[in-house]
């Protein structure tokens, strides 16, 4: 996201079916998975590769399409290429391409040299300091944590205007591979580490994942899959109502994808929180790229190719989602059942490290598998010479969040000026999100100590640093201000020459939804 793995004989049979979600999807009884459920090492091995090595094809297939195709679906006469070398050349021509991949290992190390109970701030400075570029809720996370405000709080939307994004999703596939057949064992990772950049529909992405790939390893039915692990998801909840629309859509619409896509387009495409995407056709809110994952893993059916190539065609953030669907079907078929159209690229990059870490995929594969042994033992079930036994857990919703709570998009403000050229800002709503930049022409490590007035009253005073490293991802935002007519303005404190503060956009929200009407009524 920028601005923007198989089934083998187990020892006791799985009986799934297409489950339904809770009573919403379907009345028709299934069978059970088993209490316990038991798998050769070999196998448990081999689905922890899968995973791995599915969301690093599905990534790269959908590399070159992300965000060319916001708003629209990629039709079937646009090519997408798969040479031979073709992962070999992203990872060293275009690393960051990865994001999705190393951002799951800062927090799959941090595990490994610290620990399945490492503290939560450990993983929110490991992810914090690291030398990546990053955006969104990433980004606004990462400059929380700088300043001192630390997880939960950094993921909060009040803090963190990017926290419905899709953020943690995109980098949540490791909790649900160290958590195999343990749903809410991985949305307990999840709650812990997914609040360092998320909140609300936001974290419920990640949270959605993992329980996805957690159940991958203990079904082969990628109906029940998909219906299952939104157990974990508040059904009160706007992720949970998508996702479930898409369940049923599906079922009425079981041959044509697009259809399903269309609806989804029509009923859940909008955004609220996403500076960047409110307004416009750009969306990297996690509702709505869910729901392209699990579009890709319904309609693919099994297939690997039809699973990534749908997930891509939807849009949007069409790396990711893809990678999401790949390694969840990894997963679910394993390593060795990857076909070897992919798995020639794959092979010889197993042992080059990924950008910004000293890790290969060959030693993640062993790095989560050993956390997965961890897991299995720590939650009653064992692990013995040859299989593990894996006491199965059934999935169980997390605590309902809502971020924006009572705040709609009601107005874009365009400013284009320079701090110093700025008299004030009027605007009417209940809360308003300036968007900016902050440039130093020669020091870098210039960090403009700026003031944000509303209605006379210091609304807050914050640090802008010109590093794009450590930049606040938007100038200024507050939200929950007294419904009326509000000023703005602003003091640079510390102004230096050859350094601008510059704003772009502000947007305005206000307290119900905004309908456009004919001039007439």
């Amino acid at each position: 996201m920028k601005n923007m793995i198989l089934r083998a004989v187990i020892a006791l049979p799985l009986l799934t079916g297409a489950a339904c979600t809770q009573q919403h999807t379907s009345t028709k009884k299934q069978n059970p998975i088993p209490a316990t459920v038991t798998l050769p090492k070999s196998v448990l091995l081999d689905k922890i590769k899968g995973s791995w090595a599915g969301q690093t094809i599905g990534c790269t297939y959908g590399g070159p399409t992300e965000f060319k195709y916001p708003g629209t679906m990629m039709q079937d006469y646009i090519p997408i290429a798969w040479p031979e070398g073709y992962i070999k050349s992203w990872m060293v021509n275009s690393p960051g391409l990865y994001d999705d991949i190393y951002m799951d290992l800062t927090f799959v190390d941090v595990f490994e040299r610290l620990g399945l109970d490492a503290p939560v701030d450990s993983f929110a400075m490991a992810f914090a300091t690291a030398g990546y570029t990053l955006w969104h809720a990433n980004q606004a996370a990462r400059y929380n944590i700088l300043q001192g405000i630390m997880p939960p709080a950094s993921g909060h939307w009040l803090n963190n205007p990017h926290s419905e994004d899709i953020d943690y999703q995109i980098e949540a596939d490791y909790a649900g591979i160290m958590s195999p057949g343990m749903p809410n064992t991985a949305s307990g990772i999840s709650d812990k580490i997914g609040h360092i950049m998320n909140y609300g529909d936001g974290w419920y992405g990640g949270v959605y994942v993992g329980a996805m790939y957690a159940l991958a390893f203990v079904s082969d039915d990628m109906e029940f899959i998909v219906s299952e692990a939104l157990k974990t998801i508040p059904e009160q909840s706007i992720y949970y109502r998508c996702m479930a629309d898409v369940i049923r859509w599906h079922k009425q619409y079981p041959d044509d994808w697009r259809q399903t896509w269309a609806e989804c387009e029509k009923k859940w495409s909008q955004d609220i929180g996403c500076p960047d995407g409110v307004y416009v056709p750009f969306n990297i809110d996690a509702v709505i790229n869910s729901a392209y994952i699990i579009i890709g893993l319904l309609y693919g059916e099994g297939d690997f190719f039809r699973t990534i190539d749908i997930a891509t065609r939807c849009g949007q953030d069409s790396d990711c989602n893809p990678a999401s669907a790949g390694g969840i079907l990894g997963a679910m078929i394993g390593y060795n059942k990857i076909p070897d159209y992919w798995m020639s690229n794959l092979r010889e990059v197993e042992d080059m490290n990924f950008a910004y870490t000293t890790i290969s995929l060959n030693k993640t594969y062993q790095m989560s598998y050993n956390q997965a042994l961890q897991l299995i033992e720590r939650n009653g079930g064992t692990v013995g010479g040859e299989e593990v036994n894996i006491v199965y857990q059934q999935p169980q919703a997390v605590r309902y969040e809502k971020g924006f709570e009572g705040h709609y998009p009601a107005d874009r403000i365009r400013v284009n000026k320079k701090i110093t050229e700025i008299d004030q800002v009027s605007f009417e709503g209940i809360g308003i999100i300036f968007k900016g930049s902050v440039r130093a022409r020669d020091d870098e490590n210039y960090v403009a100590k700026a003031a944000m007035y509303i209605d006379g009253e210091l609304a807050e005073s914050v640090n802008l640093p010109a590093s794009y490293t450590t930049r606040r991802h938007d100038l200024f935002w507050k939200y929950q201000l007294p419904k009326g007519k509000h000023t703005v303005t602003f003091k640079w404190l510390n102004p230096q020459e050859g350094a601008s503060v510059n704003f772009g956009e502000a947007l305005v929200y206000t307290d119900s939804p905004q309908t456009t009407t004919h001039p007439s009524h």
